[in-house]
Formats: structure tokens, sequence, C-alpha cells
């Protein structure tokens, strides 16, 4: 993975609304193409890291649609897409774009899916938005801003004790880091009311934010699957982090309202949802 370059200390910061008003067109656009666009006979253009784990053509294009938009206007700024972008710009800006998270749902037709597209700023993310076209939603923040989807402001769901925690995790598509996430999701399930598997980490996060679940965790994630749907569910009041005193990344995500966050993460820790 390549680090955005930081620009110069003499540089202006960049205008925040600026970037999330580019983010939602950006996402606005790339989510009418696959909603729209999405053919009958959708194919296969490639493989990730297992034959299950499906590159469509269409994300391919959502990508190049999304990061085409961005280098005309801002071409001074870093890009990191899931489907291969990675420049490293000169302004201190990182976009980091996942056009298609749910790709395996959007394969089979299933409605959880959604564009996430994140701005950093000197490393730090600074914009989120993740747009859901089944849903007819989209996320965005703003650090510091607060979290939104249209005019409604979203909130994190009040304190609730883990037994009555909705909790929702995700697999990867490696069998042998499958076998042993399983063996983590059979420890946690009877200390929670129930755990959901949705198929998208942008979405789940983005469900912390709004208060649909009270808390998401999952291994092996890319910067890309979080970067948005991070920041939309701290700046709706929910805590986020890895193993604990960690920050959220590749080894460990764990997002939740506070309280549920709390009890949560050392579970996790100790069941080794960590590691493979």
């Amino acid at each position: 993975m390549t680090a955005a370059t930081p620009g110069t200390p003499g540089d202006p910061a960049p205008d925040l609304d600026e970037l999330l008003e580019l983010a939602l067109e950006a996402a606005r656009r790339a989510g009418a193409l696959l909603k729209d666009g999405r053919p009958a006979d959708l194919a296969v253009a490639a493989t990730k890291s297992s034959p299950i784990d499906v590159v469509t053509e269409m994300d391919i294009a959502a990508e190049k649609l999304i990061t085409g938009l961005l280098a005309e206007r801002r071409p001074a700024d870093g890009i990191l897409g899931e489907e291969g972008a990675d420049t490293p710009g000169t302004s201190g800006v990182r976009w980091v774009v996942d056009p298609l998270d749910g790709t395996v749902n959007y394969l089979y037709g299933l409605p959880s899916w959604g564009v996430s597209i994140a701005a950093e700023y000197r490393g730090e993310t600074v914009v989120g938005v993740v747009a859901a076209p089944m849903r007819g939603e989209t996320y965005h923040a703003v650090r510091g801003g607060g979290a939104w989807t249209g005019g409604a402001r979203l909130s994190c769901r009040s304190a609730a004790p883990l037994d009555q925690a909705l909790v929702a995790t995700g697999f990867a598509y490696v069998q042998t880091r499958r076998a042993h996430q399983a063996e983590v999701a059979r420890q946690i399930v009877p200390q929670v009311r129930d755990i959901r598997r949705g198929g998208s980490a942008a979405l789940d996060l983005c469900d912390v934010a709004a208060g649909r679940l009270d808390a998401y965790y999952e291994r092996g994630l890319n910067p890309w699957d979080l970067a948005a749907g991070d920041l939309i569910a701290r700046e709706a009041g929910a805590l986020t982090g890895g193993r604990p005193g960690q920050r959220a990344s590749g080894e460990l995500v764990v997002a939740g309202s506070p309280a549920v966050f709390a009890s949560l993460q050392p579970l996790l820790d100790a069941a080794g949802a960590w590691h493979d």
C-alpha cells in the first residue's frame, strides 16, 4: 500500500465541504452505474483471493468512473482503490475507494452492497461517504461534524448489556481463515442477543452508526473496506478500534456503542479474533 504523499507545511488545508461534495457526487454516479447498469448475465472478470471472491465487470467499471472523476477535479490528490488504483499525489489528500463493497451480494442480486469513498488528509480520514443504492440511502460524515443520512443526524444505539446486543460480523473468502472465524463466532454467540452476517463491511459500520446494530467486528479488512464507514460510525458516537489500545486495522476491526464496545472488545481479544 502506498501512503499519501504529504503536502508541504505551507500548503493550505483542504476545504472539507468541497471534498464531501465531490465524494457524494462520485458515489452517486457510481451507485447509479451499478444499479442501473447491472447486466442480467453478469460475468466474472477475474478472481481475488479465491474463486469465491469475485471481481465483476461492474466493480471495475465503477472504480474507473470514480477515479476518473477524482483525477479530473483534483489531479494533485492521491488515490487508493480496491481494484488497483494507487497513485501517491502531492496535495496531502488521498482518496480511499471501494467501488463496490459487497461484491458477492451484488453478483447474486442481494441488496446489501454499497459504494464507499473516504478522503484522508495527511493520514487522517476527514470525509466518508457510503452510498447504498438499493436502500435508497447515502451515509456521510466530516470529521467533527457528525454523521448523517439525508438530512437526519445519525446516532448509535444507547447503552445495552452485551447479552442484549445485536452484533454483526464477516468472514473471509480464504477457507483457513474462515474456519477460525467460525470458531470465534461460536464463542461469541452465547454471550450476545444474536449474530448477523450482512456481507458488506461498509454497510455494517453504517448500520452501527444508524442504531440498526449494537456492534460489528471483523478480521482481514482492507483500508478501502473500512475507511469511510469507520469515520461515519465514530461521528455517530460509536467507538471503533482493533485489539485493546489499538486502532482499527486489517488485524481486527471492532465498532459499537460505547458500552457494548467495552464489553465485546476484550471477549474478541481473548477468543483470538485478531489472528488466524
